[in-house]
């Protein structure tokens, strides 16, 4: 036993010596991206470690809706796509656990019952059977067996780094899925509010056509208008109708859109109609610059391309030899009386060592594929750098215009209407024909239409800077209602 205490010391001493060795295949750097300093709608901006897994908050209270608020919560517990996205980082998890479970030693308890026994004529008998008996006998073994890969070159360590940052890569994944999703609701969100508007507004228009219709029809009975204008107003009226019947279908596809992504059945699930309050954000002056930092897709490219870099360092490693330790203690006896006696006792230890030596160049062609794979991650991650940046700024500036074209658009509408109800109060005097009516009326119901699509590519332009900026920001306000809100329709004045 105390030899036996003696060779395990040395072969813990050889191990724990191994272990100081270097390990192969290059540490991870940054490689350098060519980012600008700054935006060219605001700034400055820069790239620094990864911060995606910085709370982003409930960022879609910034718009102000309690219905978006409860729909956001219902697509984070409910949506199918998010919960697969869950599974996967578990999977993820579980072979990290594996990568670092092979760095270990293994032990394994072996317990073994048997008996045999030999031939009555066996022609090499042992003398000391009696006469020309069978022998019989039995065995029983308690062996504990141990196994430990001394990692010489690192390459368990390198595997361990690998599936370490393909668990960081797939965290960020579904925070970037989760971030989709968010946004993905609030944008089909505010398109079902905007089409709930258009609906109010062509159903005024319809009515107001049906009273202009019914005018012109009075019109003509008493001589005064022609049967053209009344077949006009009809035409005029029946569009009017097969936009509402239009725009009834697009909400109905649009509302069980919703309804998957918030992981509802599509039948029962309902949104009562009406006209959304939600806020524009505003851009607050001076973004900080660790915005940008915190987009989980940007962030799971480079951790996939860090183990990228970790796999190089395994494919290096297989060059080298591979040492591994074995060793069994146990005790062995044919009694069970004897079994745990100090002469019962049985061990083994062994060193063995493999050091390639022809593979007809499949450790070469795995260093060079290890090589390309991370080339080819590297190019992606500075793809999506490229890609995070334009979103960014494709963002900005369409906020910044849209702004600008609703202010223009609002007085498009006030003029509209103000020309609409002129033209009205000159057809009953008989100052004018049925034809400018009709147009004005049209362009009318254009300008207000115009101006709410406006007002929803403002809000869907806020989700998607919201989405490229990685998450919500703090210190965010939103533009009051008057400088975006779309003005009151007079249409209902009519005719």
């Amino acid at each position: 036993m105390k030899r036996l205490s003696i060779r395990l010391a040395g072969l813990q001493c050889m191990a724990c010596l191994f272990a100081g060795c270097a390990v192969v295949g290059p540490d991870y750097q940054r490689p350098a991206t060519g980012i600008p300093a700054s935006f060219t709608e605001a700034g400055p901006w820069k790239m620094a470690t990864p911060a995606d897994a910085t709370s982003r908050g409930d960022w879609w209270q910034l718009f102000g809706d309690p219905v978006l608020d409860d729909l956001e919560r219902r697509a984070r517990t409910a949506s199918p796509k998010l919960q697969g996205a869950a599974a996967r980082l578990e999977q993820a998890r579980a072979v990290l656990g594996l990568a670092d479970a092979s760095r270990l030693p293994i032990l394994e308890l072996s317990p073994e019952v048997g008996g045999f026994g030999m031939s009555r004529n066996r022609p090499d008998q042992p003398e000391n059977v009696p006469g020309n008996r069978a022998y019989d006998a039995r065995r029983l073994r308690v062996p504990l067996y141990a196994s430990y890969e001394v990692d010489l070159w690192g390459r368990l360590r390198r595997a361990s780094e690998a599936a370490r940052a393909r668990l960081d890569a797939s965290e960020a994944s579904y925070q970037t899925l989760l971030l989709t999703l968010q946004g993905d609701v609030a944008q089909t969100y505010f398109d079902l509010r905007n089409l709930d508007a258009q609906l109010h507004l062509v159903a005024t228009g319809v009515e107001i056509r049906r009273r202009a219709r019914d005018l012109v029809t009075a019109r003509w009975r008493g001589g005064i208008a022609t049967e053209l204008d009344v077949a006009r107003a009809e035409t005029e009226l029946a569009t009017a109708e097969a936009e509402f019947l239009a725009l009834t279908r697009r909400r109905g596809d649009t509302e069980r859109a919703l309804a998957v992504l918030v992981g509802s059945p599509p039948g029962p699930f309902s949104i009562e109609a009406a006209t959304t309050q939600a806020h524009v954000p505003e851009i607050p002056v001076g973004l900080p610059s660790a915005l940008l930092e915190r987009r989980p897709d940007v962030a799971e490219a480079e951790r996939l391309l860090e183990s990228r870099n970790a796999e190089i360092g395994v494919a290096r490693a297989a060059f080298f030899p591979a040492v591994r330790l074995t060793g069994a203690v146990g005790f062995e006896s044919s009694e069970l009386s004897d079994l745990l006696k100090a002469d019962s006792v049985i061990w083994g230890l062994a060193a063995g060592l493999a050091q390639p030596l022809f593979d007809g160049g499949r450790n070469r062609a795995r260093l060079e594929g290890a090589r390309a794979a991370y080339a080819e991650n590297l190019a992606l991650y500075r793809q999506q750098i490229l890609v995070a940046l334009s979103e960014v700024e494709n963002s900005l500036a369409a906020l910044r215009l849209l702004d600008e074209q609703a202010k223009v658009q609002a007085r498009a509408v006030v003029q509209a209407n103000r020309a609409a109800m002129l033209t009205t109060a000159r057809y009953k005097g008989g100052l004018v024909l049925i034809l400018e009516l009709i147009d004005a009326q049209r362009t009318q119901l254009a300008a207000e239409r115009e101006a709410l699509e406006i007002r929803n590519r403002q809000l869907t332009a806020g989700v998607a800077l919201v989405k490229a900026l990685g998450g919500g920001w703090s210190g965010a306000g939103s533009l009051p209602p008057s400088a975006t809100a779309p003005p009151a329709s007079p249409m209902a004045g009519g005719t």
